[in-house]
């Protein structure tokens, strides 16, 4: 595994100490990557460096971001954490010792990226619509609370640990996350102009479509096969009716 490969992505964090918290958690399992989504809270902090206790370089190297985007730029494989039940969406549920196989084993060719959200809400739905599939750490049923830097800790601990086990690259690579987003504008605009999105709930079929391609795993040439099917139907297909045109429709 390309140590470099692996990033952890923090989104809207409101306490800077716990910035330099996740910086120590991560130098203890020899992760430098920390990216920062818009944080909530003032950056670089005399608090983050004090809770980094001389994990100093990865503060410093830390990428700020206005938007998940541009933390995600390039990212082949993309993995939420989330503790809350997902109760409208079909994403894949990975225990966390697996998400530590399956991030040495894609890290070794092509970035992965590891989110965690903020500290009282964790990652919103939009958030975890961009991920592959979800982390679940195995903790107390009465009382399963982690702080920020805890959750890094016990991912970047299993990370570390199947590391050291040498686990093996996968021999069929998915396509890149990018990829896979650019795909979903495409789908979601011609299911729009067939009139398929107005007639069910966008969000949420939107959603279980996205996941369906994601337990799929299309490669590059597969995606690429999908993306050919939708670029010949698009042109036979009626225009969409601007906003004002909706609009009058309604008031008929």
């Amino acid at each position: 595994m390309n140590p470099e490969n692996l990033r952890i992505v923090l989104v809207g964090t409101s306490h800077p100490g716990n910035i330099g918290s996740v910086a120590r958690a991560m130098k203890t399992m020899g992760l430098s990557r920390l990216e920062l989504v818009a944080p909530e809270c003032a950056f670089p902090h005399e608090q983050a460096t004090a809770n980094a206790s001389r994990a100093d370089d990865v503060l410093e190297a830390a990428g700020r971001h206005d938007n998940l985007d541009a933390a995600l730029a390039g990212c082949g494989l993309v993995m939420g954490l989330s503790a809350r039940p997902r109760r409208i969406t079909t994403a894949e549920v990975l225990d966390v010792r697996e998400v530590g196989r399956r991030v040495v084993a894609e890290a070794e060719s092509r970035p992965v990226a590891l989110l965690f959200g903020r500290e009282r809400s964790g990652l919103t739905n939009a958030e975890l619509d961009r991920c592959q599939a979800l982390v679940h750490i195995p903790a107390n049923p009465e009382y399963g609370s982690l702080n920020l830097a805890a959750a890094v800790q016990v991912v970047c601990h299993e990370v570390n640990m199947a590391r050291g086990a040498g686990v093996v690259a996968p021999t069929r690579q998915s396509a890149s996350a990018q990829d896979m987003e650019y795909f979903f504008e495409h789908l979601a605009r011609v299911a729009d102009r067939v009139g398929f999105l107005r007639k069910h709930n966008p969000e949420i079929l939107m959603r279980r479509l996205r996941q369906l391609f994601y337990r799929a795993a299309p490669d590059d040439h597969e995606l690429q096969m999908l993306r050919g099917l939708l670029a010949n139907v698009e042109p036979h297909l009626p225009e969409l009716p601007d906003a004002a045109q909706r609009a009058g429709r309604k008031d008929e």
